[in-house]
């Protein structure tokens, strides 16, 4: 049966140029304008210069001439190690990354929540301040809890009591919309003391803790 694809030439492989993949800036002799404003190794500026000259300064220096601005008129280029300018950037992406992932961790809250889970929340809220996040403190009413707003602010206002020792209020609690909201940050050098401790002092411990709960309980029914 005769092929009706005919093979590519090399036998149907692909060939990749991996100078496609590249995606640093533009350096050397692949800065193509005929002129370029430049910076020194030192950080001074050198001026604007035709491309082959500021290239064959960079190479006098055994540095590379490397492409910062290209939209820029003319594109503005410095003279640097490039390895050690790559090394530099990939670290600054990394860590704003990572910054911009760990801003803060949110724990949700609910009016009707039962005395076990609040303290379970309590505990988690108490691990991300201990590991330095920013935490969000969340409340949403459903239905005819909007009728009781006042007990859902005593939930939110009972953790931030609680997570005193681990964290400040930046933002008091507030109700926007259906939601009550309440921002902490963490106090330095206290929450890691009582990291993975005991539940001492949470609600629970005291019969009457469990009041705020019993309340929401009574007062809105839920079908």
């Amino acid at each position: 049966m005769t092929n009706a694809f005919p093979k590519k030439p090399g036998g149907g492989k692909k060939v990749f140029n991996r100078g496609r993949f590249d995606r640093g800036p533009r350096r050397n002799e692949r800065i193509k304008v005929p002129e370029v404003r430049v910076i020194g190794p030192d950080g001074e500026q050198m001026g604007i210069m035709a491309t082959r000259d500021a290239l064959a300064s960079a190479k006098s220096f055994g540095l590379d001439l490397i492409e910062v601005s290209a939209n820029s008129a003319p594109p503005v280029c410095r003279i640097l190690d490039y390895g050690k300018y790559k090394y530099d950037e990939d670290k600054k992406s990394k860590g704003q990354q990572k910054s911009n992932a760990s801003k803060f961790k949110e724990v949700k809250f609910r009016p009707s929540v039962d005395v076990g889970d609040y303290n379970t929340k309590v505990r988690h809220s108490k691990d991300f301040l201990s590991q330095g996040f920013k935490l969000k403190l969340t409340l949403m009413f459903r239905g005819r809890e909007m009728a009781h707003q006042e007990l859902g602010f005593q939930v939110v206002q009972r953790a931030i009591v609680d997570l005193d020792d681990f964290g400040s209020v930046d933002s008091p609690p507030k109700l926007a919309g259906r939601t009550i909201n309440a921002m902490l940050s963490p106090r330095a050098g206290k929450g890691k003391k009582k990291h993975g401790g005991s539940a001492d002092g949470l609600a629970g411990d005291d019969p009457a803790d469990e009041r705020p709960f019993r309340d929401v309980e009574e007062k809105i029914s839920i079908p």
